[in-house]
């Protein structure tokens, strides 16, 4: 069994619902440029970062969620409008 219960979700709403799901445990949320079909994401940030929140989920207890949320990609947040 996981030591804490992850869920991945992909835009905003999904993430509100998720929060809901989950009230009342402590929740992890990291917010990511979604991934191309490789898995990685558009963001130099996001992967940078990745694999430091990786290994600070190591120490999460079972009674936590981890949610993962992907925001968009690159054309969406490079728009002006």
């Amino acid at each position: 069994m996981a030591p804490f219960k992850e869920v991945s979700e992909s835009d905003f709403e999904e993430f509100n619902q998720a929060v809901k799901e989950h009230q009342g445990k402590t929740i992890f949320a990291y917010f990511s440029g979604s991934k191309d079909a490789e898995g990685k994401s558009w963001c130099p940030d996001c992967v940078e970062a990745e694999p430091v929140v990786q290994e600070g989920l190591k120490h999460v207890t079972e009674d936590c969620v981890f949610i993962y949320c992907q925001v968009g990609d690159r054309s969406y947040w490079k728009d002006p409008k």
